[in-house]
């Protein structure tokens, strides 16, 4: 097999790679972004404010509703999802250090209050 033909089997698999992001898998991924992103209002708007739900269970569910929606942002718009896994995980590993050091300075800053108080 010549230069030129690995050189143009190469990229046809590497266009092959991202025509997996069809126009269905976009709109399929839009609505259950927005599906999300409606939950997300209702509890903002309408269930926190009015004390329907304690905030102890609201809280919670919103960071959860939250990283779904960077989880389906990352994945198929940043297109993550169709990468080597090696490269995924070179992203995905940091980002759940940072989000541990979050939750750990979150907890942090509730003992300061407390103690202040």
């Amino acid at each position: 097999m010549s230069s030129e033909t690995t050189h143009i089997h190469a990229e046809g698999a590497e266009h092959e790679e991202h025509d997996t992001m069809t126009k269905g898998r976009i709109w399929k991924v839009f609505f259950i972004l927005l599906g999300i992103t409606c939950i997300e209002f209702i509890i903002a708007l309408w269930l926190a404010p009015t004390y329907h739900w304690p905030s102890h269970w609201i809280n919670p569910i919103y960071i959860v509703l939250t990283l779904f929606k960077a989880f389906y942002i990352v994945a198929y718009f940043m297109h993550l999802k169709f990468e080597r896994i090696g490269l995924a995980l070179a992203i995905i590993v940091p980002i759940l250090f940072i989000i541990g050091l979050i939750l750990v300075l979150t907890n942090e800053s509730h003992y300061w209050i407390d103690l202040r108080l």
